[in-house]
Formats: structure tokens, sequence, C-alpha cells
């Protein structure tokens, strides 16, 4: 009997030490509460009421593993409805959770809640979350870091010290939810902000800004780890710190190999993990984000400062940095192609090879009409459009797309997405494209791309120049994809396709289309759902440059979505 039960106590041990030494066992549930509510800040000598969380700008940074579970209670106080969407998280069967309003959810009324649960698994590195709706964003948003499991490391020499997270902003003395309407009526553009920021803070270059200048102290010869989060409306950006180079080591929560360089660029959803070292003598140094702005209208020159801090330093004047030209895409397509993927590394995953839908979308701005506008082009206003659709989220339908998908509702959403815009053209030739009558009126509407569970997916995005050429910040929900190549010009599959990457290409969430010019996508549609695919310049969203994908459920049980949660917002 004794030597029973001693044969089960060390049963029960090796048990337990094997749930201890397993993936499961350093897996937590994170808990948060998001209370969204309006306070006054001060920017500019301007003291503005803005809709934030927590009653900070930014809001609070989540901290949690690979293999965590994230609850994240939504208080809604503010005078707007409200969503919150987790920029870059995969959301596998958790697609109500992802938060763009009217796709997966409804907002969440003044004076009510939701909570947001879903698994975080196969990601680590920097993510962040902000709202989905209107232009709150401006104001509501905040880091997600994805920290390895208990008992794993990063893949590259342990740093120092992790640095708190760099985001960029940008700053109106204007409620954006006014600008907004304004734009809505009139037609025209989304005005430039008129400040840009570091961590909510616009730097000693713009008035009143003395004070409100954000400041990074490092201990000379140290190596650090930064992650710096774009988290701007409308602005790509470059950042450098002066005399200082970048060791990137992840891009959009997904490990790189090592590329050193000393400037940063990043779009509107993108976010850089890099490795730097504080080699240069003992003194202060500026750091600057700057805007990379690539279309001919108006904007904002004054890049947004901060200062690196040296320990004992006793500097007055910080070392200043250079910053590259504005529309120096020489400098922003080096750094957006150079990249390449860790191969082999934590959460790798090889190219899927054998392809089983293919599309080609151009996309770009264009126009429609609008009897009582005051933009400049008399009876228009301001549109943008993929494949020749102008998309449209459905608001007064009674259901969100996602709703619509789970009952097999009709009357939300159309399936017919064009694979191929309706016809060829030379795409990115200014003088061509202007004529184009027929694609700078896209019609209105709302229509997904249905995919099969599990099918492999290429998408060629092809910029236009049908209204003005720019770099697009293309955002898919619910996937990370393979960038397989980009170029100027239009795409050629005869010449490029020889070209792919099909070994270690960089794997991101937001691809920065170059100016004029492609980028060539895969993922594997392996996430039954809704799944909005849009340019992250806000701006563009209200004028239709979006589409989704409709991913349909799998065989089994555990491939096919789940009933939508009891407190899930209703339209």
């Amino acid at each position: 009997m004794v030597l029973k039960m001693k044969s089960v106590v060390l049963g029960l041990v090796w048990v337990f030490a094997l749930l201890a030494a397993s993936p499961l066992a350093s897996a937590a549930v994170v808990e948060h509460t998001f209370n969204v509510g309006n306070f006054t800040a001060e920017r500019l000598c301007n003291p503005l009421v803005i809709t934030a969380v927590n009653g900070s700008l930014p809001g609070p940074t989540i901290n949690v593993r690979e293999g965590d579970t994230l609850v994240v209670h939504v208080l809604n106080n503010s005078p707007y409805n409200m969503t919150i969407h987790w920029h870059g998280i995969f959301q596998f069967l958790t697609a109500w959770a992802d938060g763009p309003e009217f796709v997966t959810q409804c907002g969440i009324p003044s004076g009510s809640s939701y909570t947001y649960r879903f698994n975080i698994t196969e990601q680590e590195g920097t993510l962040w979350w902000h709202a989905h709706s209107a232009d709150l964003r401006a104001t509501v948003y905040g880091a997600l870091i994805i920290r390895p499991r208990l008992g794993k490391s990063y893949p590259f020499r342990k740093p120092y010290q992790e640095l708190p997270p760099i985001l960029f902003g940008e700053w109106w003395n204007r409620n954006v939810v006014d600008i907004e309407n304004e734009i809505d009526e009139s037609g025209g553009p989304f005005p430039e902000p008129d400040a840009y920021t570091i961590n909510g803070l616009p730097g000693d270059l713009y008035n009143c800004s003395q004070n409100q200048t954000f400041q990074l102290r490092v201990r000379q010869g140290n190596t650090y780890l930064m992650r710096i989060i774009n988290s701007a409306l409308n602005n790509q950006l470059f950042f450098k710190i002066a005399n200082h180079n970048f060791t990137v080591v992840a891009i959009d929560a997904t490990y790189t190999n090592h590329y050193t360089t000393d400037v940063i660029v990043t779009a509107p959803g993108h976010t850089v993990d890099v490795l730097f070292t504080a080699n240069q003598p003992v003194g202060s140094y500026y750091m600057a984000a700057s805007p990379y702005h690539t279309i001919n209208q108006p904007f904002n020159n004054i890049p947004t400062r901060g200062i690196l801090v040296y320990e004992h330093s006793k500097s007055a004047s910080p070392v200043n940095v250079t910053v590259p030209v504005n529309n120096d895409t020489d400098t922003a397509h080096k750094f957006y192609t150079n990249i390449t993927g860790l191969a082999g590394g934590p959460h790798w995953v090889p190219v899927p090879l054998d392809v089983d839908e293919s599309m080609f979308i151009t996309f770009g701005l264009g126009l429609s009409s609008c009897l009582n506008c005051t933009f400049a082009i008399p009876g228009m206003r301001l549109s943008a459009s993929m494949n020749n659709e102008s998309f449209v989220l459905p608001r007064g339908r009674g259901l969100s797309m996602l709703e619509a998908f789970y009952q097999n509702a009709t009357g939300v959403y159309t399936k017919d997405f064009p694979d191929n815009p309706p016809f060829e053209f030379d795409y990115t030739n200014p003088n061509v494209s202007n004529g184009v009558q027929t694609l700078s009126f896209a019609p209105k509407s709302t229509k997904v791309k249905t995919l099969k569970f599990n099918s492999t997916v290429q998408v060629v995005l092809q910029n236009t120049a049908i209204l003005g050429v720019e770099n697009h910040p293309m955002h898919i929900h619910g996937f990370n994809f393979h960038v397989l190549a980009q170029g100027f010009g239009n795409y050629n599959a005869a010449r490029d396709e020889p070209t792919f990457n099909l070994v270690n290409p960089q794997i991101r969430n937001t691809i920065a289309v170059p100016v004029g010019g492609w980028s060539v996508i895969r993922f594997i549609a392996n996430n039954p759902g809704i799944w909005l695919a849009h340019c992250h310049f806000d701006a563009h969203v209200p004028w239709g440059l979006s589409m989704a994908f409709e991913v349909e459920n799998g065989p089994t049980p555990g491939t096919k979505l789940p009933p939508p949660p009891a407190d899930l917002p209703k339209c």
C-alpha cells in the first residue's frame, strides 16, 4: 500500500513537472480596464477636450507574453460610439474582438461597455491598439508589447534594457470628430496636423512646447531595445537620432535579419523594433520624426523632436539631427525593401508556394459627385477605390458584416468584389490616368472577396495615378502576409515574378505600396470571418479605399467561427 501510494505521488510529481515544462504553463490571463472618456489636454498653448483612454495620451501600454489571453473591458464614457482594434493581432476564431466598426461589430454606445477577449499565439514583438471608429484613433491609441513565453528568449543578444515604447502621433488644435464632419460636408481633404508628436508631446520646434519635449535617458556603452510605433492618422514619418545607428530586429511583430541603418521609415500602422547602442560621447542628442510626403498638396514640414540624454550629461545644447527631405523616396524605398525575414526564427512561416487565388488590385484616389460640397472642384468630392469599387461601411443595415456572415444574412454586403480592375491602362502615368474618366468616378458599394478556408492568396497591389500618385499603407486585418517583391511603375509578371523572394521575405500586416508603384503579397486564409483590407491613412477610409475578405468556415468545429459574445454591441 505504501509502495502504491509512493508511485501515485511520484506519478503526480512527474505530471506536474511536465505541466511546468509545457508551453501552457507560462500562459496567463492579462486583464485591463479601458475607461474611454473626455479630458482636457493642452498642447501648443491650446487647451482642448480630447477623447482618450484612462485620461492619458498615448493610452496605457499593454504587456503580455506569447500564449497569454488578453481581456480588456472597455467602458465607453465618451460622447461617441467607440470600438478598439488590436492592430496586427491574428484573432484566430475571435474575429468578434477585431474591432473595426460596422465590419466585425457595431460601435459601443456612449454609456455602455464591451469586453474584448482573445488569445495571443504565434506572435512576438511590438503591436498596438487604436480606436477604429471615426477619426478617434488620433487620440485613442497605445502600445501592445508581446514578449516571449517564460523560459524563451529573443533571437538576438539580450539588450541592457528595454526602453519605453515610442509612439508617433499628430495633434490638431480642434476636435477631430468636428473636423471629420466638416470635411464630409465640404468633400475636401483632411487638414494637416498642427504638430507631430512623440509620445503625445510636440517637441521644442513648436510654439509653447519647450517643456513638452520627450526625453529618453541612457547610459554610455549600453545597448537598448527600442520599440517604435507609427500611430499617426495620415502621415508616414522618417525617424533619426543624431549620430546614432539602429539595427532593425523586427517589424510588425515578426523577426527580421539584422539590418543596420541611420534612419527608420514608418507608415501609419507600422511597428519597428531596433537595437541601438549609446556609443557616442556623453552628452545629449536630438531625435526627430519628420514627414515622408509623396503627394502634391500642402503639409506640415516641422518635425517633432525629442532628446536622447546620456547619464551624467551636462550638455545644455543637444547635438542637432538632420532629417531627410520630405519627398526622399529613395531613402524610404531602400529601408522598406532592404529588410528580410528571419527564416527559421521564432514563429517563422515559410512562403506557401502553391497559389489558389490570384488577385490584381488597383487602388488610388478619385472623385464622386456632390451637389452641395464646397471642395475646390465644383460639384465634386474626394473619393477612393479598389478595382473601381469605392467601399461603403454598412451603416444603418441592422447588422455588422461579421454578424451577416455568421447568420448567412443578405442585404449587408455582396460577394462580388472583382479579382481584377475593369480594364488595363497605364496605371502610374498621370497623363494617361487623368484621362480615364470612368475610373475617376468609381461606384459606391460594400463588396467582399470570398476565400475558401486555408486557401493561399496572392495579391498584386498596384498604385494608380488617377488623382495623383502617393505611397499608400495597405493593412489587412486578421493576417500577416509575405512581401514577395516591390517596385515602381506598372507591375509586369514576366519581368517581376522572377524577382520574388520565396526564401526569407519580410512578413508584415501593413505594406507601404511604393509611390507610383506596386507590391506583391501572399498569405494563407486560415481564419474564418470578415477581414477588412484598407489604406491606413485614416482620411482615405471614408473616401472608400477599402475592401474586405470573407474567409469561409473550415471543415471541423475547431475551424468554424464561434457564436458572438453575449455583450456584442447591437446596431
